[in-house]
């Protein structure tokens, strides 16, 4: 539980899932999380509309224009505009990029307002962003860590079917299709939430005021990591790299990860908070 109100937890929660399944659509077109994504979007579009309208209602003397009000109104808009541009546009990928700008909005908005009548200290809401932002991390590590098996997996059976060695160990491997497929599986199941692991962190930095982490070096390399699978999906979908350019693109952007976590005593980033 983010907050003392359950509507705001239930919106990002669902606005989280929402961004799963469009990242989905978005990595290998899938008329079925497309569709499952727009209906989830549609579903904090209409809990985002409730809470403004009990806002109004609670005061309604007073104008939108608190942090809370104005922040929570600029989501709104980003997602009713999102909504607009899969309706009338089919720009999905606008739509995605959009949508995890209003996430990072709301997160925003944990830490400027209150939310809710039983408001947490802010210690408190800043210590369970950063859960989340954890959370969502070791999800990330664990589904690129399945990637780069089947990526691994790929090239070496890609180098012995070149080569021609027919021995047992290629016989008990699946197809090449199968392991590019499951291998693109898992980092689209890692990739959006890396993204959203990452936004949570910096919208805590932020509302923080401690800038000077955006440059801390595991910040850093999870952006680079971030823009190196987002690269991935984009030559995967524009078919611009072979299946085997595509593995050792995986493998690349792992080890990133791997150094990712291996610098974390070189890190501030995840001891701040107890400062």
């Amino acid at each position: 539980m983010l907050t003392q109100n359950w509507m705001y937890d239930a919106i990002i929660y669902i606005y989280a899932l929402s961004l799963l399944f469009y990242f989905s659509d978005f990595a290998q077109p899938n008329r079925s999380a497309k569709r499952m994504g727009t209906g989830l979007l549609l579903f904090v579009w209409g809990l985002q509309t409730l809470f403004l309208a009990g806002k109004l209602i609670e005061q309604p003397a007073v104008p939108l224009l608190s942090v809370l009000e104005f922040m929570f109104l600029l989501s709104w808009l980003l997602v009713t505009i999102s909504l607009l541009i899969s309706l009338f546009f089919k720009i999905e990928y606008i739509v995605f990029i959009v949508n995890v700008i209003g996430f990072a909005v709301l997160l925003l908005n944990l830490f400027s307002s209150p939310i809710g009548e039983q408001r947490l200290e802010h210690w408190q809401i800043v210590k369970e962003i950063l859960i989340l932002h954890v959370a969502f991390a070791i999800c990330s590590f664990a589904a690129f860590t399945i990637g780069s098996i089947f990526s691994g997996m790929y090239m070496y059976l890609h180098r012995k079917l070149k080569e021609k060695q027919w021995d047992d160990s290629v016989r008990r491997l699946p197809s090449l299709e199968k392991i590019d497929r499951y291998a693109n599986l898992s980092i689209m199941i890692g990739t959006p939430l890396l993204i959203l692991s990452l936004a949570v962190a910096i919208s805590s930095i932020y509302m923080e005021e401690k800038l000077n982490l955006l440059l801390d070096v595991k910040v850093l390399l999870t952006l680079v990591a971030a823009i190196c699978y987002v690269y991935y999906f984009i030559k995967r979908v524009s078919l611009k790299h072979t299946g085997y350019r595509l593995a050792r693109w995986a493998l690349l952007a792992y080890t990133l990860m791997v150094l990712n976590f291996a610098v974390n005593s070189f890190s501030t980033f995840h001891h701040w908070i107890w400062e």
